[in-house]
């Protein structure tokens, strides 16, 4: 051999011996460790970080017996007001026009309100419906024939008051990006019942991804096989789904399998786990061109489905997500994600006023919404899928008044101390409403619900200790829910 060919081929071989490959062989065990806390490896932990790398979605069971096999969770991106929607407040109707009280503003935090702003009454009238007498707005004609099946929350309360940190919180359990979303923690614990689609897809509409972006459905530390994968509502379900032209669904095959091999080699002498997920995550892909388009295909559903929904085959609508939603729920996806961008109603513009965008965006999912219900119900899902509905927060009982004038139009600001969101089926007790704010809807005051205990009651009902669903990252045992603020708690007065 050439002493260059020789040198070439040392340098291929050092280029393989990485730090992690060089610490997990080193004498002492403490690269092992080490590679342990940084992968999610197991050193005594859950036994979940012991899954097969080669089929990390393979359904899983769950710490003990499950109300809800699945999830889908309905997010108004912007923050909807519960004064105009669910949180009747005759009080604060009697306050309409008159400054705001001193007491309201000491030592608050707003995102645009300066001075002394003027209260602002519910915009809309409210009525109470069904047996449980829930009040209800004249925005949600639909909804109103289904409060009967659906839990209020109306004590919830976040710690953010700025769009992109409130919905990480969210949905992540932490307003810093870096974290798994709540669906990336659904498919790692209990995998998907369906292996040819992903087990976390979202689904967005109005125009816009959320503030957060895409983090808010990410894997975070956890594996990426677990992010949530975006779906479309128009079009191919997925971009490049179909084979380029001339490539055969053999030659694809054949590509994919020699593709797997060099993967698999890399990972037996690098050993980094994301290299076998990225093998699971081509086989998937792989696996999705057959079944993906069947999935998202709204013409195979029945005209009075579509009348129900209100759907438009071949737009993009929170209708079709909808629609989607129920048929992905159907076909064993684990954790549907659907956002609506448009509910950040200030009153600087049109599209964001409580007396114009906001009718606009109530109408967009009224129908859809109640519709999704009632057919998971007809179907017999309801009962073990879990449907989430809500904003990141809530809004001010003021009149926004942005540089301290009144705002053009009707508005209201951010308002983190109190706010409203809906949960039906999946163990979820039907036709109550939990929990209170004060008189005029300001701060959350009776069964305060913060959204640790939610992900921590979302998780109760899909079978897991939230103490005890965790990862090894960071030197640490990571979970969904705070590991730095004791006193998370499955709220158990929702539960049925």
């Amino acid at each position: 051999m050439k002493p260059d060919h020789f040198a070439q081929l040392q340098h291929q071989q050092l280029q393989h011996l990485t730090r992690r490959h060089f610490l997990s062989k080193c004498s002492t065990g403490l690269g092992a460790m080490w590679l342990a806390g940084s992968t999610g490896s197991t050193w005594g932990s859950s036994s979940r970080s012991q899954k097969d790398s080669t089929n990390p979605l393979l359904p899983d069971m769950p710490q003990f017996p499950a109300k809800a096999k699945r999830v889908i969770y309905l997010h108004m991106a912007g923050a909807p007001s519960q004064h105009e929607l669910f949180d009747y407040k005759p009080e604060l109707l009697k306050l309409n026009g008159k400054q705001c009280p001193k007491e309201f503003l000491e030592g608050k935090q707003f995102a645009f309100i300066q001075g002394v702003p003027k209260m602002l009454g519910p915009q809309y009238e409210f009525k109470q419906y069904g047996q449980s007498g829930a009040w209800l707005s004249d925005r949600l004609p639909h909804f109103s024939t289904v409060v009967d099946d659906v839990c209020f929350v109306k004590s919830m309360y976040t710690d953010q008051f700025n769009h992109g940190p409130a919905q990480l919180l969210v949905h992540t359990g932490t307003q810093n990006l870096g974290a798994p979303s709540i669906g990336a923690w659904a498919t790692y614990g209990l995998g998907s019942e369906n292996q040819n689609l992903p087990g976390f897809i979202v689904l967005t509409s109005g125009g816009k991804n959320p503030d957060a972006g895409k983090s808010v459905w990410g894997a975070g530390y956890l594996p990426s096989v677990y992010q949530g994968v975006q779906c479309r509502s128009q079009g191919e379900p997925v971009l490049y789904l179909g084979d380029p032209a001339g490539i055969s669904r053999d030659i694809r095959r054949r590509s994919l399998d020699t593709l797997d091999r060099l993967d698999q080699k890399i990972f037996e002498e690098v050993g980094d786990l994301e290299t076998v997920t990225r093998i699971a995550q081509y086989e998937m892909a792989y696996r999705m061109q057959m079944h993906a388009t069947d999935a998202f295909d709204l013409k195979q559903e029945s005209e009075a489905t579509h009348q129900s929904y209100g759907t438009q085959p071949g737009k993009e609508s929170f209708a079709n997500n909808c629609l989607l939603a129920r048929r992905l729920a159907e076909r064993g996806v684990r954790y549907i994600q659907l956002f609506h961008w448009g509910w950040d109603s200030h009153g600087v513009a049109d599209g964001e006023a409580l007396n114009s965008g906001f009718k606009d965006r109530c109408k967009e999912v009224d129908q859809p919404m109640t519709a999704l219900l009632k057919d998971l119900k007809q179907r017999g899902m309801l009962e073990d899928t879990l449907v989430v509905w809500g904003g990141e927060f809530g809004r001010t009982p003021m009149l926004e008044n942005r540089g301290g004038n009144d705002n053009p139009l009707v508005g209201r600001d951010h308002n983190p101390g109190g706010f409203t969101i809906w949960m039906a089926g999946g163990g979820v007790k039907p036709g109550i409403s939990y929990g209170e704010t004060d008189p005029i809807g300001y701060e959350a005051i009776k069964d305060k619900v913060s959204v640790h205990d939610l992900h921590a009651t979302m998780l109760h009902l899909m079978g897991f200790d939230h103490e005890k669903l965790t990862y090894d990252s960071q030197g640490a045992p990571q979970r969904l829910t705070n590991i730095t603020k004791p006193g998370t708690e499955i709220v158990r007065g929702i539960l049925a």
